[in-house]
């Protein structure tokens, strides 16, 4: 079976809009459609009480069993609670600080073991680049870096690529100097469907929102537009 991973630029049940477009599309895609198990894993906003009460407000009006499972207060067996999901959902926040904290607990282990199970694994920001072997972050203050991710797919991902003004001249020159592969940018609202390591398909909520896939030739950026599917 091939692993699953629905990775999201941006949006979703953390922002002030209702639009849970994304969120019903990776609920539809586990293989128990009568009351699928969701996990969230806020290890990037430090385990924030708020991004968790969001969580459970979206999802527990979803056709779901939400739970969520913390990483800096008693921590349950990793292993044991991951594998029991049908989905796993990672949330935005500091990449570099939770990809630190995971390989402590050995959570890139578990979650591979997820995926080659047919776990589906999503997530949102922090949530899509973690899975890239590169990543555009703003971990740090005050700037973009491009950080070194679990390496799963190869390139690199730039979220919120149509959201900040600084997110694509910023992708752009890390491309063009050589500190980026090739990659994708994933604008809000929107994310790359991967099964196996191969797009599967781009999905948006938003009828002007396209992902890119970005090369260098020549010196220039080329951005070629995906073919979107849009979900509701």
């Amino acid at each position: 079976m091939a692993g699953q991973i629905i990775a999201a630029g941006g949006g979703g049940f953390s922002a002030i809009t209702n639009d849970l477009a994304l969120e019903r599309y990776i609920l539809g895609q586990s293989n128990n459609s009568q009351l699928p198990r969701v996990c969230l894993l806020a290890t990037a906003t430090g385990d924030s009480d708020s991004y968790i009460e969001k969580f459970y407000r979206a999802f527990n009006s979803l056709n779901c069993r939400p739970i969520h499972v913390p990483l800096f207060k008693q921590t349950p067996d990793l292993e044991s609670t991951l594998l029991a999901q049908d989905v796993i959902y990672i949330g935005g926040g500091n990449t570099k600080s939770m990809l630190a904290v995971w390989r402590e607990w050995g959570v890139p282990d578990i979650l591979h073991q997820a995926w080659s199970r047919g776990i589906i694994l999503s997530g949102s920001s922090a949530g899509a680049i973690c899975w890239f072997q590169q990543g555009i972050t703003d971990s740090w203050a005050n700037r973009l870096e491009v950080m070194e991710c679990l390496g799963w797919f190869p390139g690199s991902c730039c979220p919120h690529y149509d959201a900040e003004p600084e997110r694509q001249p910023t992708y752009h020159h890390f491309l063009k100097t050589g500190e980026a592969q090739p990659g994708y940018g994933i604008p809000e609202w929107s994310a790359l469907h991967f099964k196996g390591d191969q797009v599967f398909k781009a999905i948006s909520s938003r009828a002007d929102a396209t992902v890119y896939q970005l090369t260098v030739e020549n010196g220039l950026i080329k951005e070629v537009p995906l073919k979107m599917e849009r979900i509701s």
